[in-house]
């Protein structure tokens, strides 16, 4: 090209749980077969989507309102059903006018991060969902700062360390928490969450806080929302259909604002975030017409108790196979349907190996990893794809400096997900304990 192209923070935009998907298209062309258990989609995975729930979509899609632009902010029926729910809780008190819909949270991700100053930073945890750190990093043109969530401690926060990074750091201007948490599965309880926005308050930042998994907790763990809890602290609470409903394909979330009307500069921001999303003109129109009707349908409780109890089992399961591989530091989750796993990095090296049956996927992958810079627990999820078909996440590339792997728990089938976990308990101890000849 006759100039470079390219923008300068181009590098900053990686996204492993699709990118190794590529790897696994390959593997899959030369014949191996997979488990694919690296993105959060349950309907990929085989969950039924109830009769009741597609009525509702299907009637929708007769109407011919469906097919028209929505305002930007949303439709208004349905941003006012969502502020009525919200305002029930009793705590913090919205109207229709503090929500915002977006094409998915991916999009409402982008345009949070794409609207502040460049100077400005979030601080956010580590490890952390990527659309959140690559996000910031994108922003920032470098690297995110982070808060440390403790494997040691089910993965709570270290509020400690929140606060001397804020003192220490005096361009961080907002906080962010994801709560039930992805990648982890924590559920922060309430202490910590009054902990956290105490620093905002205190430090004058404001709060960007993940709740798509909400609805989304078990073995008798629940969670505050952030509206019960913020106070007088300036937020933005994230909220969607693809995980609770769910409804991954609908590409439908919102933001709601919290105290834009006390600070000035925090009420700007917003209208730079909602006058991005009105260069787009707006967001999809089907699946904000479905979720008034969706969330308050009679089943719809008990389709999420259904799915709870279903993770819940998945869980235990998971927990109780993996606790048991020396070099392993396991949580038992206990919100969203995700499990990290922490390899202690002291038993990690670049000659370990497991045995792969086809030459040709074993050329392909010991190319792979011998690439520079390649993370050692990225060699070992690209070792257990090639060696069984199982597809999870490095944890590094969640922003931290651990080493292991991310693993969904959204395998229907009982048999199979305890046949998956068993397998990959057996690859750690074997690839732990090899070295490449």
């Amino acid at each position: 090209m006759r100039n470079d192209i390219v923008h300068t923070h181009a590098a900053m935009l990686t996204y492993e749980i699709r990118a190794i998907v590529e790897i696994a298209d390959k593997l899959r062309a030369l014949g191996l077969k997979t488990n694919m258990e690296n993105i959060g989609d349950p309907v990929a995975k085989g969950e039924p989507i109830p009769r009741w729930l597609k009525d509702i979509v299907a009637g929708l899609a007769t109407e011919d309102a469906t097919y028209g632009y929505s305002p930007t902010k949303g439709i208004r029926a349905t941003r006012e059903f969502l502020a009525t729910r919200t305002n029930a809780r009793g705590g913090m008190q919205i109207t229709a006018e503090d929500i915002i819909f977006f094409n998915g949270l991916g999009d409402a991700v982008q345009k949070i991060y794409g609207q502040l100053n460049r100077a400005a930073r979030v601080l956010i945890p580590s490890p952390t969902y990527t659309a959140h750190s690559t996000g910031e990093a994108f922003h920032a043109g470098t690297a995110s700062l982070t808060y440390r969530l403790d494997p040691g401690n089910h993965w709570y926060p270290d509020v400690a360390q929140v606060e001397r990074l804020v003192e220490g750091h005096p361009e961080i201007s907002a906080l962010l928490i994801i709560n039930p948490d992805n990648p982890t599965g924590a559920v922060f309880p309430e202490a910590i969450l009054r902990q956290l926005i105490d620093i905002a308050r205190k430090h004058d930042l404001f709060v960007i806080c993940d709740e798509v998994y909400h609805q989304l907790t078990y073995h008798g763990q629940t969670t505050r929302p952030l509206s019960d809890l913020i106070g007088d602290v300036p937020a933005l609470a994230l909220k969607g259909v693809s995980k609770e409903v769910p409804w991954p394909g609908a590409r439908c979330g919102w933001i709601e604002v919290y105290n834009a009307d006390k600070d000035a500069v925090f009420a700007r921001y917003v209208r730079g975030i909602l006058d991005a999303k009105m260069v787009e003109v707006c967001s999809t129109t089907l699946p904000q017409r479905a979720i008034p009707a969706i969330l308050s349908h009679p089943e719809f409780p008990n389709h999420i108790a259904a799915r709870n109890a279903h993770y819940e089992r998945s869980s235990q399961i998971a927990y109780d196979v993996l606790r048991e591989v020396p070099g392993l530091t396991v949580n038992r989750t206990h919100g969203a349907f995700y499990m990290s796993v922490v390899i202690d990095t002291a038993r990690l090296h670049a000659r370990q190996t497991l045995p792969i049956a086809s030459p040709e996927v074993r050329t392909l992958v010991e190319g792979l990893v011998s690439a520079p810079g390649v993370a050692l627990d990225k060699r070992f999820v690209y070792y257990l794809l090639a060696s069984t078909g199982i597809c999870v996440v490095p944890l590094s590339s969640f922003g931290t400096t651990l080493n292991g792997f991310r693993i969904t728990l959204l395998e229907p089938n009982e048999a199979e997900l305890r046949r998956i976990f068993t397998t990959i308990a057996q690859s750690v101890t074997a690839y732990l304990a090899s070295h490449k000849s």
